[in-house]
């Protein structure tokens, strides 16, 4: 006697998927992580409408940049600013310096050169806007596809000592992250100190520019401080704090643009306490 079976029924009509299948979910992942999609024969479907900054940068590399800003961003507890452009800025923060800076940095980026100012200082009094302006120059090199992470200067040193970094980075991790981006912006330098610098906070400031300015990639510093301490100025200056192999640095190759204008968290109507 002979028995017949019906033929066990192929993989996908049993809801599985075959071992060579790329599935939508390992496509989104794969794109969240900066693969070229092309080659997996998923078509592009940003360039159409995003312009010119696409025909610089493939377009999953560019979110995975955006992501990148915008994580940074929210590390520096600057979400709210991730919505200002040059457009919002006024005068006083030099909204078109600032762009034509950025200009310098995509054109070096896509010859693979260095750009003729590698260094942006941007000093200022509190609440000028200073943090604003750099977060617009930010926002505007992540749309464009730079690499751009924001810091403040107490973070970065705070992170880099051991178990003290978001995300369970490591030291190396946050060394490695913030030599390496494209665009650095090293917010409030010398913030929270008024005296000498310890040789921790000197020695890792250093090493971290060190190693940006001579791999060319461009740093953009914002600072409450003056240069150093004159007769006219009397309290220490970044020279005084963190000494002046590191203003040598900050300084190499750099151009300024001060803010100058009114604190504008100050309420209108002075407070009586």
């Amino acid at each position: 006697m002979t028995t017949t079976t019906d033929a066990p029924a192929a993989a996908t009509e049993r809801g599985l998927n075959r071992l060579d299948a790329v599935t939508a979910h390992v496509r989104a992942v794969l794109a969240r992580g900066g693969a070229d999609m092309a080659q997996l024969g998923v078509p592009d479907r940003r360039t159409d409408d995003t312009g010119d900054a696409w025909d610089r940068i493939a377009a999953p590399k560019a979110r995975a940049a955006q992501a990148a800003w915008k994580n940074s961003m929210i590390d520096a507890a600057h979400e709210e600013y991730l919505r200002f452009r040059f457009a919002d800025l006024d005068d006083n923060q030099s909204p078109n310096k600032l762009r034509q800076w950025l200009d310098t940095l995509l054109a070096a980026k896509k010859s693979g050169g260095r750009p003729s100012h590698l260094n942006a200082i941007m000093p200022g009094n509190v609440g000028s806007g200073k943090t604003t302006a750099l977060c617009a120059l930010g926002n505007e090199a992540a749309d464009m596809g730079l690499r751009a992470l924001m810091v403040k200067h107490s973070a970065y040193l705070t992170w880099r000592r051991p178990d003290s970094a978001p995300h369970n980075l490591t030291t190396h991790q946050v060394r490695t992250r913030f030599i390496t981006c494209d665009l650095l912006i090293l917010d409030e330098v010398c913030g929270e100190m008024d005296t000498v610098a310890s040789e921790f906070a000197r020695r890792e400031t250093i090493d971290l520019i060190d190693a940006r300015v001579a791999a060319g990639r461009p740093t953009a510093y914002s600072t409450n401080l003056h240069r150093r301490r004159t007769k006219e100025r009397p309290l220490p200056g970044i020279a005084e704090i963190l000494g002046e192999r590191f203003l040598s640095r900050m300084e190499h190759s750099a151009f300024l643009v001060p803010v100058v204008g009114p604190d504008r968290r100050r309420p209108a109507q002075q407070l009586d306490w």
